[in-house]
């Protein structure tokens, strides 16, 4: 296959899925206005409305370890609050900081319950992370753990109890898990040990949809990782096999608006797709993460998702998705997304690291892993944000 033939062929899967154009025929001096009207368009249809509300952060370290693993790093657990229409609401995060000079970039990272037994230690994360790889590389990490923002349950409490009113277009959790992780941003800000051009938002699962709505959001991040976030995260949904919409507000209606769920079995009717998402985040470098075997996030959605938002990138002047320049290479790239792990080379993985747009598709099934983490480092490096 020629480069042209995959250039056509990718073209092609494109055309298959009949996406609507986030661009309008817009020009770049325009695409401010439009992002805009893109971002409202998904607040109003899928994550609901962010409410607009004064946000002076106050901050307070509940405990610090100047010597954490080993003297690598010094650990400290924050409590942030902030005034919201129903008075003071908190949350804590966790902050590594690396001890070697700084000042350092930093990952804000939107994590999975903590373990309970482990309240401040190195231990309290349930899902992989390579910390001291991380800590090494020079990047600090703030971990957010979700349910300390509020649960992932149709119950209110936490940063929810404050927005009791269920509108059309209320915000769901995916938008106040994303919320709380431009506050630690803003706390970050405030602390000259880090970076504030190189401050990245990422998550998984659940976390990747949320990573990618705050990124989307907030232009003061400087780049948005999220792995396998799946259906509506970063695949597109027209097209897509495994969740649908259907699927995830049968049984998650509160991460999203109520106006959501009246597209369930109407996706060809969405003025939208995921790819509007994406979109939004440009220029700024997106990495998107997929696992092969991942049938219910659905790799090969998630890959086109980032191809057909390269159209914003490369309006702005930057390189979008960029695929191996070897034909023999960008065919097997092709064939190993497109085919899942239904393909020959069992051990065969993708990663697609060299433009604004990365992806990676790893062995293995729905999960955080530490591949998934080196790779995130990997495009971090490259593009050294």
């Amino acid at each position: 296959m020629t480069m042209q033939g995959e250039k056509s062929m990718m073209e092609s899967y494109l055309r298959e899925r009949n996406l609507p154009d986030f661009l309008d025929g817009e020009k770049a001096e325009n695409w401010t206005q439009r992002r805009v009207e893109i971002l409202s368009m998904l607040s109003e249809h899928v994550y609901g409305i962010t409410p607009a509300f004064h946000t002076e952060v106050y901050s307070f370290t509940e405990a610090r370890d100047q010597e954490a693993l080993g003297g690598m790093a010094t650990q400290e657990w924050v409590r942030l609050s902030f005034q919201t229409p129903k008075g003071m609401y908190s949350f804590p995060f966790q902050l590594l900081i690396p001890q070697k000079q700084g000042p350092h970039p930093a990952f804000v990272h939107l994590s999975f319950p903590q373990k309970e037994e482990y309240p401040i230690g190195l231990t309290a994360l349930r899902e992989p992370m390579p910390v001291e790889e991380i800590l090494d590389a020079g990047y600090a990490v703030a971990n957010i753990f979700y349910d300390s923002v509020t649960s992932d349950w149709q119950i209110r409490d936490g940063l929810a109890r404050a927005y009791p009113d269920e509108k059309p277009n209320s915000w769901g959790r995916i938008g106040m898990w994303a919320f709380a992780a431009s506050r630690v941003l803003d706390y970050l800000l405030t602390r000259k040990e880090i970076d504030s051009t190189r401050v990245a938002v990422g998550g998984w699962s659940r976390l990747g949809k949320a990573a990618l709505w705050c990124g989307a959001q907030d232009q003061r991040f400087s780049a948005v990782f999220s792995t396998e976030s799946g259906c509506s995260g970063a695949a597109l949904q027209r097209g897509k096999t495994g969740e649908q919409i259907k699927d995830i507000t049968d049984r998650f209606a509160y991460w999203f608006c109520p106006n959501y769920k009246s597209f369930a079995g109407r996706k060809t009717e969405m003025p939208f797709d995921q790819h509007f998402l994406l979109a939004c985040i440009a220029p700024r470098p997106v990495f998107i993460g997929s696992a092969k075997e991942d049938g219910w996030a659905d790799p090969f959605s998630e890959f086109l998702g980032a191809a057909a938002a390269s159209k914003a990138y490369k309006l702005l002047g930057r390189k979008g998705l960029v695929m191996p320049k070897a034909e023999s290479e960008a065919a097997k790239c092709l064939q190993a997304v497109r085919g899942g792990r239904h393909i020959e080379d069992e051990d065969q993985e993708v990663i697609l690291p060299d433009g604004e747009i990365g992806y990676f598709m790893r062995q293995g099934r729905h999960g955080m892993s530490r591949r998934d983490w080196m790779a995130h480092l990997h495009f971090r490096k490259i593009h050294n944000i």
